[in-house]
């Protein structure tokens, strides 16, 4: 490309870019523009940039900020074999462009490190980590890998173009799924965790946002940014005492930055992505932060049921024993929570939770705090003997009044 040609691109961009952020109108645009020209007459050539500061339109400081602006938004026009379509979104770590793979003709989503990330080593080596993660799965229900690398300073990792939405779109609208569609989706999930469980792979960040939606149905677990090796002690001991994860969904081991974090993380991280699903609440709510995290240590779960009348004590049964807040009262795997799972969607109890539960109750019986659960048939049996005493006062009630009205009757008589 030559130099003016790519002149002619920026200052494309550059104009869009001003309009856009209400710096100034169409109209004066088009003064910058005939500025240009009346320049290019004289053999003063100026960019757009610079007709715009002569104008007094922007000021050197806003010109800087637009032009990192547009730094941020061209990087995928420096990587060969791609051609850049449009941004995505942008994140803390990274931003995501829709792009083409000239090659195959196809589009593929590429997340792009940040410059100012690119010095770090630490986020280098983790984004880097990320994509060799994602190579080693290969599941319908996870966004696959194609490639990962660096061109012109910017480190990228090309990946499956998802064509929908995420389930977070959906609550950020209010919208609470029905129990079916959220087992639907949600199987999904475990399917796709149990594939990485068996390579080896914690996800640790499941939650709303990293699950997406096509059009078909079927649903695909993204990012692999926080997945790490379970046998990894070598991370594990770098990390420990962090808390990695988002705090809405975060298991309570991972708040605490335990070392020997293992695959039930996920599995509580997949039950409060249920939860909010069906009822249109996070587990835990609070001003910040830390506070949400502290919740999931320390406050009592309110049973989703409660919040949705209409979800079937199955689906609570289960929820609640994915977020145990010890994992040992988890379900041990997402093999064995599957099991619960299908069972519910078939019209079916969940036996692996039920078990759990009745084997709760019995402890909580053995150790004489028996109020937590009243047998039915306890409470049949009390509630008729307690008929029968009130009908036996009643009625000795009644004796007693017959009797002293015909006391009063004898006295009256001459």
């Amino acid at each position: 490309m030559s130099d003016s040609s790519k002149e002619t691109s920026l200052d494309s961009i550059l104009g869009r870019l001003v309009i856009s952020k209400h710096l100034c109108t169409e109209t004066e645009i088009r003064e910058c523009q005939d500025v240009m020209k009346n320049l290019a007459r004289q053999s003063k050539p100026h960019s757009l940039a610079d007709a715009l500061l002569l104008q007094g339109y922007v000021t050197n400081s806003q010109l800087d900020r637009l032009r990192e602006k547009i730094e941020e938004t061209r990087p995928t026009r420096r990587i060969p074999g791609y051609q850049f379509l449009e941004k995505l979104g942008a994140g803390a770590m990274a931003t995501v462009y829709k792009a083409k793979q000239l090659s195959l003709n196809r589009v593929v989503a590429i997340k792009v490190l940040p410059k100012r990330l690119s010095e770090n080593p630490e986020y280098v080596e983790r984004f880097y980590k990320e994509g060799q993660a994602a190579a080693r799965l290969n599941h319908p229900n996870i966004v696959q890998a194609i490639d990962v690398g660096s061109a012109s300073g910017y480190h990228y990792f090309v990946m499956e173009y998802v064509e929908g939405k995420t389930v977070y779109d959906d609550l950020a609208k209010n919208n609470v799924y029905s129990e079916q569609a959220a087992l639907d989706i949600i199987i999904q999930m475990a399917e796709a965790l149990q594939h990485a469980h068996e390579r080896g792979l914690i996800h640790r960040d499941v939650k709303p946002k990293n699950i997406m939606l096509m059009d078909s149905g079927v649903a695909k677990l993204a990012d692999m940014g926080l997945a790490r090796e379970a046998e990894d002690q070598a991370a594990a001991q770098m990390e420990a005492g962090r808390a990695y994860g988002t705090p809405y969904y975060i298991s309570p081991e991972q708040i605490r930055g335990e070392v020997n974090i293992d695959f039930r993380a996920d599995i509580y991280s997949l039950g409060a992505t249920f939860y909010h699903m069906v009822t249109g609440r996070v587990p835990f709510e609070a001003p910040t932060p830390s506070a949400v995290m502290h919740k999931h240590l320390k406050e009592t779960l309110v049973p989703p049921d409660h919040l949705n009348t209409s979800l079937s004590v199955g689906v609570a049964e289960t929820i609640e024993f994915m977020m145990a807040k010890d994992r040992d009262d988890r379900y041990p795997s997402v093999k064995v929570l599957l099991e619960d799972l299908r069972s519910i969607q078939s019209g079916g109890p969940p036996m692996q939770a039920r078990d759990k539960f009745d084997a709760g109750t019995l402890a909580s019986l053995e150790k004489g705090n028996p109020q937590k659960v009243v047998e039915p048939e306890t409470s049949i049996q009390q509630s008729g003997q307690l008929g029968l005493k009130m009908t036996a006062i009643i009625l000795a009630a009644a004796l007693f009044m017959a009797v002293l009205i015909i006391i009063l009757l004898l006295q009256q008589r001459p």
